[in-house]
């Protein structure tokens, strides 16, 4: 049953385009759609109590037991809470989406198509198990944003944005996978929770710290962490719903669920410590300062979106300082901290989420989000206005609103690691909670940027290019639920902590027992250092806002030829030149030029890897006598080629190419393998009529006299591959390292109830191999009609004109 649930979005993709091709006219898409999430949420809700208690659910799905490959989905804590994120923020996202997406203008299918599969892969990824499958899920999350982040192709930023976040995140996908590859090597198995059980093996290997920079790095470039996050505004070209669901609630929340479930396995190391949370602390700043100098309201939400996530991974990295303490009473103090994480990453996706549907209303009923031609709106939007104020005072981190009790419990956390003493903390540990405050104030004087520069002031209806009027209900639902969320979680916050943000804790720090630790969220701490820090925040952010117009300016004047964009772009551009150039060097468009690489490469790798790994040995003793069916079989193959060659009409170079084909056959029945010698005749005998049929239709050969020159590089390139061939050929016959597998293949018919070996082999044993190279068949097929059919096309058109 669960596995249903899981692929439900998958599954329900394929039926989209029908209802948008028969219902679409009469209702919006988007209602069918909305059907999917809801059901995958109010499912998930089920498991809250049992999870809560601290059972865990494992479901496995056969896929191929020989290989150790299955599908399996794990619910915990953690999965869990990000499941509910990723389906109960899908289901608002969807609803917000049907008032916002024309289903006139827009290809509903489309976008519905691939939503359906981001929120698959993004459900496939967080409740795998298995290494190898949340690895095939996370590339899947990369290509259905590409074509979310696309979906306005005919503009070109938006093609621009998604190859960017294409680039970005799937070279961090390629070291992901190489870190898994290297975990399943240490572990010598796939499931992650088996590799808890092992933690010993795994933490002594000397390939620990290589598969955590792997690791790292995917998470990094997902989630958009310094140098990595230049993806992330230019994400922002996908339709609003879409940036309020990837860049807000799941996908660069995946890099974030990345480093939690991988925190028993590196956490008390001191190079995840300092990379984790060094490197969310840099982020961090540096979202809180670029988000000053924009003012697109989207670019604003979206590096404010980064340094938020730089919050999030700070205090992972500080969290998994409890791993090093374990159970201690130090463990639990820095558990808080992971604690803080979770709760902060549950408050960003309900603040921010609501902020990016407030963004997309403002767009969506002013035609502007360029906040230097806006103000005054509350006057004629003030439903927008509240909602905007309650996701703005949160993310700034202010009561009564659920932000402000995670970002205390961020305070808290920077104070405590400055303190740590371990890792080189006593020297340098106080620039945590300094870069964290100085970050903060950034944080404040954006949100009142973002709310006040938008709402208050004068209103200016000339600069605008509709006639401004509040939004209809249906697209201010999504958001007033979410604003509500951030209230209710501030005044009933240990409902959600009890509940989800616990369990999911005890999941990514189950060896610190933090599930007999009282985990309480109060509204009031007293006046203690986090709250001073809160009022200090306060202050000077007021004074920063009040004189914003002097110095905000001279930031958004900062050298563009010193942003990483910028050198993004230049080494973009570049090795595209260089690619340009390189391939203009050999793409000659002669065939002759072609071989002599390919052939060359062949020889100097293989012979090479021949003479330095001393593999030249031959070993004739065991070779059965040469016949002279033998040698006359040979001597006929030889001229039946040489005949291919020098042949001056096609039919009859075809007919001398299968007499090779079949004197082939031939040696495998004098060598007793009649099933590969009636496997082998059938092939020819296909492959010659159908050559005979493709060349009928052919001109003839014209006879032209010519004196063909002597190349010597010809003649060494031949000689070289031939001696190549027959060296690799003797020797591999003189290596005998392993046991024959001919005696596995001779059981084929009790394996495979095949009475024909080699059919056996080509569809049982190698099936995949056999099943990918019809699929290249058909692809090939599938292109060639449509050029020839287009080229028809073209034809008629021309002749009717």
């Amino acid at each position: 049953m669960f596995y249903t649930f899981i692929f439900l979005p998958l599954i329900s993709a394929l039926f989209v385009p029908l209802l948008y091709k028969y219902f679409n006219r009469l209702v919006h898409t988007g209602w069918f759609v909305l059907v999917v999430p809801l059901t995958i949420f109010i499912y998930l809700l089920q498991y809250i109590p049992g999870v809560a208690a601290g059972d865990t659910y494992r479901y496995t799905l056969s896929w191929i037991p020989s290989l150790d490959m299955n599908i399996v989905f794990y619910v915990d804590g953690l999965s869990l809470l990000f499941g509910l994120l990723i389906s109960g923020v899908g289901a608002l996202v969807i609803v917000y989406s049907i008032y916002y997406m024309s289903k006139i203008r827009e290809a509903l299918h489309n976008f519905y198509i691939y939503l359906l599969m981001f929120m698959g892969a993004m459900l496939g990824l967080v409740f795998s198990d298995h290494l190898l499958v949340l690895y095939g899920f996370w590339e899947l999350t990369s290509v259905s944003s590409f074509l979310l982040i696309s979906y306005w192709y005919e503009r070109k930023s938006s093609r621009q944005g998604a190859l960017k976040a294409m680039l970005i995140t799937v070279l961090g996908g390629f070291g992901l996978l190489a870190g898994f590859i290297m975990m399943i090597m240490m572990a010598d198995t796939y499931s992650i929770r088996e590799i808890l059980a092992n933690l010993d093996v795994i933490q002594n290997h000397a390939l620990f710290i290589p598969a955590m920079l792997c690791v790292l790095l995917g998470a990094f470039t997902k989630s958009a962490q310094f140098p990595f996050s230049i993806w992330l505004p230019d994400a922002m070209e996908a339709p609003t719903p879409v940036s309020s669901y990837l860049h807000s609630a799941t996908m660069v929340k995946a890099g974030i669920y990345l480093v939690a479930r991988m925190t028993p396995i590196f956490g008390g190391s001191s190079v995840w410590f300092w990379l984790v949370a060094g490197v969310g602390l840099i982020t961090l700043l540096y979202g809180s300062l670029t988000a000053l100098r924009q003012t697109d309201l989207k670019a604003m939400l979206a590096y404010s979106t980064i340094s938020q996530l730089g919050l999030i991974m700070c205090l992972l990295g500080v969290g998994s300082l409890a791993v090093y303490f374990g159970a201690s009473d130090s463990g639990t103090v820095f558990g808080v901290a992971g604690f803080a994480a979770l709760f902060h990453l549950f408050n960003h996706s309900t603040f921010k989420g609501s902020l990016f549907m407030v963004v997309g209303i403002i767009d969506h009923e002013t035609g502007r989000r360029d906040i230097r031609y806006l103000g005054g709106l509350m006057q004629v939007m003030p439903i927008t206005f509240t909602i905007a104020l309650v996701g703005g005072l949160s993310m700034a981190g202010l009561p009564p609103f659920n932000g402000f009790l995670s970002k205390e419990m961020f305070f808290a956390a920077v104070n405590e690691v400055s303190q740590a003493g371990i890792f080189g903390l006593s020297k340098i540990g106080l620039l945590f909670p300094i870069i964290a405050w100085i970050a903060s104030i950034f944080t404040f004087v954006y949100c009142m940027i973002f709310i006040f520069k938008t709402f208050g002031g004068t209103y200016r209806p000339e600069k605008l290019t509709r006639t401004v009027h509040e939004a209809p209900w249906g697209m201010l639902f999504s958001p007033i639920i979410l604003g509500l969320l951030v209230i209710f979680i501030f005044c009933f916050p240990n409902v959600l902590g009890k509940y989800i943000l616990t369990p999911a804790l005890t999941s990514m720090l189950p060896m610190t027992e933090m599930s007999s630790y009282d985990l309480k969220i109060s509204v009031w701490h007293g006046l203690n250092l986090e709250l001073v820090m809160t009022i200090g925040v306060i202050v000077v952010g007021l004074l920063f806002f009040k004189s914003s117009k002097r110095w905000i300016q001279a930031m958004r004047n900062y050298p563009q030829g010193l942003t990483l964009n910028h050198w993004y772009n230049k080494g973009l551009s570049g090795t595209e030149r260089f690619s340009t150039s390189l391939t203009n060097g050999y793409m000659t468009g002669s065939l002759r030029s072609y071989l002599i690489y390919t052939f060359a490469f062949f020889v100097i790798v293989l012979l090479s890897s021949l003479l330095l790994l001393y593999g030249i040995r031959f070993d004739f003793s065991n070779d059965a006598a040469i016949s002279v069916f033998d040698v006359g079989l040979v001597l006929a193959m030889v001229i039946a080629a040489g005949t291919v060659l020098l042949a001056g009409n096609r039919i009859v170079a075809i007919v001398a190419l299968g007499a090779v084909g079949y004197m082939v056959a031939m040696f495998f029945v004098i060598f007793r393998a009649p099933d590969l010698a009636l496997t082998q005749m059938v092939v020819e005998t296909v492959s010659t009529l159908l050559f005979l049929l493709c060349f009928y239709h052919l001109p003839k050969l014209t006879k032209q006299i010519e004196r063909i020159p002597f190349k010597l590089t010809n003649l060494i390139i031949s000689i070289a591959m031939g001696l190549t061939v027959t060296l690799l050929a003797l020797s591999a016959n003189g290596h005998k390292m392993f046991e024959p597998i001919t005696s596995f293949f001779e059981n084929a018919f009790e394996l495979a109830g095949a009475k024909n070996i080699v059919n056996a082999i080509l569809v049982d044993f190698r099936g995949f191999d056999t099943m990918l190279e019809i699929s290249v068949l058909a692809v090939a097929g599938l292109g060639v009609y449509v050029l020839v059919h287009q080229r028809s096309k073209g034809r008629e058109q021309h002749e009717n004109e």
